[in-house]
């Protein structure tokens, strides 16, 4: 199971002070939406230069343009970008295209989507990964709900990652669920000490995987 560590509303030098501290327990890297809107595609390439040995994804959230946007975070050194689910069909296919071409991947970001009928469509248009979202804004009213779960049950032969407030409590939960990366952002970059908060949560996930 991946460990992805979202950097998001952060500094730029907070985010390469993050990177220090947790580096050795992070398997993939977020550019967060924010992050990127502020700082652009030169902090995805710095990020890129300074870690080229872990999987870089650009939080574009594209929902246009998609081949272009595609195009620019993979030259900017991006393994996966992400592309909303909501949007139209040509605009996916066209990512998916550009990744193709550059030996990337897609990450179809599933926030708001309800209906499995989507995910058939989906993986008809050759999506193999998408992550099941729970927003910020969302997380001000509670805890994940189980109904995010039920989509999955719909997205055979699909990797999935999960994002969505994730601590050390609620990741317990999440391990038995048939997910291949856990998004973690303010449970590490909040806390006292980054560096040991992302050891603890790697290694719950860790012990998971060796009792399994």
């Amino acid at each position: 199971m991946n460990f992805q560590l979202a950097l998001d509303r952060l500094t730029r030098e907070q985010c390469f002070q993050l990177l220090r501290e947790t580096e050795s327990s992070v398997d993939w890297i977020e550019v967060g939406t924010g992050v990127i809107k502020e700082y652009g595609m030169a902090i995805v390439r710095d990020i890129k230069a300074a870690y080229p040995e872990k999987i870089l994804v650009a939080d574009m959230k594209t929902c246009d343009a998609g081949k272009h946007e595609a195009i620019q975070a993979f030259e900017a050194g991006a393994d996966i970008t992400t592309v909303m689910a909501f949007s139209a069909d040509k605009t996916i296919t066209e990512t998916l295209k550009v990744a193709e071409q550059y030996g990337k991947r897609i990450m179809i970001d599933l926030l708001g989507v309800k209906e499995p009928e989507r995910l058939s469509e989906l993986q008809n248009l050759g999506v193999d990964l998408v992550s099941l979202h729970y927003g910020k804004d969302m997380q001000l009213e509670g805890e994940m709900k189980d109904d995010l779960f039920s989509l999955t049950e719909h997205l055979e032969g699909m990797e999935i990652a999960i994002a969505g407030g994730i601590n050390k409590k609620s990741l317990a939960d999440l391990l038995d669920k048939p997910l291949h990366t856990v998004i973690i952002g303010s449970a590490v970059t909040a806390a006292p000490d980054p560096g040991l908060a992302a050891k603890e949560l790697k290694g719950v996930m860790n012990q998971h995987e060796i009792n399994h």
